[in-house]
């Protein structure tokens, strides 16, 4: 077990403790606990599942593949996205590849060693149960996958390829070029438009969700916005599941779509859900560096580059000279060189890190000196052009069309940015949130990747969710629960609508002298600045105490123009803003109390003498799940001073099979 660091952190009083969790996981042998569990679940007749309602909101990988496969088990599906169509979720966006332990190459994986490999590239901060089972399922997703046509790469002989992700020894990646979530996202969405069309689901592209309705405890529906009309409307459930992905915006510039946001998960939270590691982002190591301050997002180079290209700087801090020029003598090859068992392909914190210290130390490349070079020439000189263009042209293709330069001749310059986020709602085996009733699925929840997420594992957990795990829990928690019937004429119904409208009523009457996108770059640099790839105390109080003054000044001084009963896209960011305002001190408040570093959490004060994140075990190996310290029965925004003090209620993590062990890929 790892030692906590000598000298003790500052305390804060920022939050309250609250009840530790303590959930049934199935006992046993942790390979056979999720096949026990299906049989040990209760059913529902397919006679009696017509009489079900069930809400999905998102539609990329995990909703998609959720909403296709309850629809057609028979349950009546309700689907809710904000984009004028579901194949525009950002799923879409995903480029390098899904995991499975299938074992193809006969190189030594299995169910177990990517389980292991999971629980380890999360830096131990994971649930061992569902991860197991995550990894026990994948082997499932490329059958049911190929099935539907996704177009994955083949080998010569015709059988499918497979490569290699960070964190891993093994080649289990699968992939279709560079747009794997394309490829996997169409496939789920032939499932759901299947569905649509029999029937079976209701679609509303172009709605969103702006509350969670709670009746008698339980999640009973949701209210919508239809984004072309304004309309306010409520729609009835018995269970409601989001999918509605993770929270990297709320640091503005991502490489997530600009559309992406929190406010179907904190919009739940307020309602009563825990919101858990919400200090735990990811850094994706390979991105297109920022080049001015006129850009609005960030691009991702997919991890599947850092199979053939080498990742290095001039040994010689500020060295002037092209990259073609630089003898090999005079660079440094510093991923090989720290970790040689893995080399380039650490996981993305430890190789995120590594690229911010030696920019730091001014060996930085390109005329800000925030990037390292991703070098191809090796792997084109061994393998050939031919080669390289099968596998990575399209990626090559996009890098070309941002920069103005060519990746086949010239290295590709990255440096890292926001790219994922492995916190997310509360939930238990099943996938149910504190909230019975209310199910989270995808990235939008924090079960399987602990503290830091192994490349290719989002769209393994997105359609393991969605394909093989909701249609079985969520059926018992409708066999076990009696359900009183309920209609949108319910009081709280009403309730939550008004609180909607009021909300939307009160930016509207906004009419200061600032834009919403103003007030979301200024929120998000400083969210960076104190909370990105490095933390620390002072830097985090700073955080903290400069927040409500954004949030206050927002609520006096942010214009949004237009109306609300027609198509209003600053309307709808003033909303998704308003919220991303309240959720980073959350995201602060967490980091802050989390004294340790362990895998995209990385605290300054607690690291080895080689620098590497240094978990304290003793102290904190346990999920942070936090409570709104408000009222529940509100969603009136906190326009001045800090959130209310949440509540902090600890999970605490057992390791049976994985033993605690400092990380180490050297």
């Amino acid at each position: 077990m790892t030692m906590a660091p000598e000298a003790p952190l500052n305390p804060s009083t920022r939050w309250k403790e609250g009840d530790p969790i303590s959930i049934p996981v199935p006992d046993g042998p942790i390979a056979d606990r999720w096949d026990q569990h299906k049989f040990e679940m209760k059913l529902v007749n397919p006679a009696n599942r017509r009489r079900y309602k069930i809400i999905v909101v998102g539609t990329g990988l995990a909703g998609a593949s959720a909403a296709a496969t309850l629809a057609e088990a028979g349950y009546h599906v309700s689907s809710f996205c904000y984009q004028d169509s579901p194949r525009r979720a950002h799923s879409i966006a995903a480029q390098g590849g899904i995991n499975a332990a299938k074992n193809y190459k006969n190189d030594g994986d299995s169910v177990y060693r990517l389980f292991y490999d999971t629980v380890k590239g999360g830096d131990y901060r994971s649930r061992e149960s569902n991860v197991y089972r995550l990894a026990q399922v994948s082997v499932n997703i490329i059958d049911q996958c190929v099935a539907q046509g996704v177009p994955f790469a083949r080998e010569y002989g015709g059988l499918l390829d497979n490569r290699s992700f960070g964190g891993a020894q093994v080649s289990r990646t699968f992939y279709a070029r560079g747009q794997t979530g394309q490829q996997l996202l169409l496939g789920a969405y032939q499932a759901l438009s299947r569905q649509i069309g029999l029937g079976n689901v209701d679609m509303y592209p172009r709605h969103e969700m702006l509350d969670l309705v709670v009746i008698d405890g339980h999640a009973r529906g949701v209210v919508v916005r239809n984004l072309v009309t304004g309309e306010v409307r409520s729609h009835v459930a018995d269970a409601v599941v989001l999918a509605s992905g993770g929270y990297g915006n709320v640091f503005y510039l991502s490489t997530n779509a600009k559309g992406c946001n929190t406010t179907a998960t904190w919009r739940a939270h307020r309602r009563g859900a825990w919101f858990a590691n919400p200090c735990f982002t990811q850094i994706h190591p390979t991105c297109i560096p920022v080049s001015g301050d006129h850009q609005s997002k960030l691009t991702l180079m997919s991890e599947s580059l850092r199979n053939d290209g080498r990742v290095w700087v001039p040994k010689q801090s500020g060295d002037p000279r092209s990259p073609d020029t630089i003898p090999e003598d005079e660079r440094d090859y510093f991923l090989e060189r720290k970790y040689p068992s893995f080399g380039n392909l650490v996981p993305r914190d430890v190789a995120s890190r590594n690229a911010k210290e030696v920019c730091d130390e001014g060996r930085g490349v390109g005329k800000t000196g925030r990037a390292v070079y991703l070098d191809f020439a090796d792997a084109i000189k061994r393998l050939g052009l031919p080669v390289i263009k099968e596998r990575y042209g399209n990626l090559f293709d996009m890098y070309q069309r941002i920069t103005d330069e060519n990746p086949y001749k010239v290295p590709m310059r990255v440096y890292p940015a926001i790219h994922y986020t492995m916190g997310g709602l509360w939930v238990d085996y099943n996938l149910m949130s504190n909230i019975p009733g209310l199910f989270v699925i995808g990235e939008a929840n924090f079960s399987d990747q602990g503290a830091n997420r192994l490349g290719a594992s989002a769209l393994m957990q997105g359609l393991a969710d969605g394909y093989f795990i909701l249609p079985y829990t969520l059926p018992n928690y409708l066999a076990t629960e009696k359900l009183e019937p309920v209609t949108t004429e319910h009081p709280q119904f009403k309730v939550c609508e008004s609180d909607v409208a009021t909300r939307t009523e009160e930016l509207l009457a906004k009419k200061g002298t600032k834009t919403v996108d103003e007030f979301h770059r200024q929120m998000g640099l400083m969210v960076w600045e104190y909370c990105g790839m490095a933390r620390n105390d002072n830097g985090l109080h700073k955080l903290l105490d400069g927040l409500p003054a954004i949030r206050a000044d927002f609520w006096e001084n942010v214009n949004v123009p237009g109306d609300g009963a027609s198509l209003n896209q600053s309307l709808e960011k003033a909303g998704r803003v308003s919220d991303f305002l309240e959720m980073a001190e959350l995201l602060a408040t967490d980091a802050l109390h989390r004294e340790e570093s362990c895998g995209g959490h990385f605290r300054e004060e607690s690291q080895t003498p080689e620098g590497e994140a240094l978990r304290d075990d003793d102290r904190f190996a346990y999920s942070a799940a936090w409570e709104w310290g408000g009222p529940n029965d509100t969603l009136e925004p906190v326009r001045t001073g800090p959130i209310p003090e949440p509540v902090l209620h600890k999970e605490p993590l057992e390791f049976e099979y994985v033993h605690l062990t400092q990380r180490s890929y050297k």
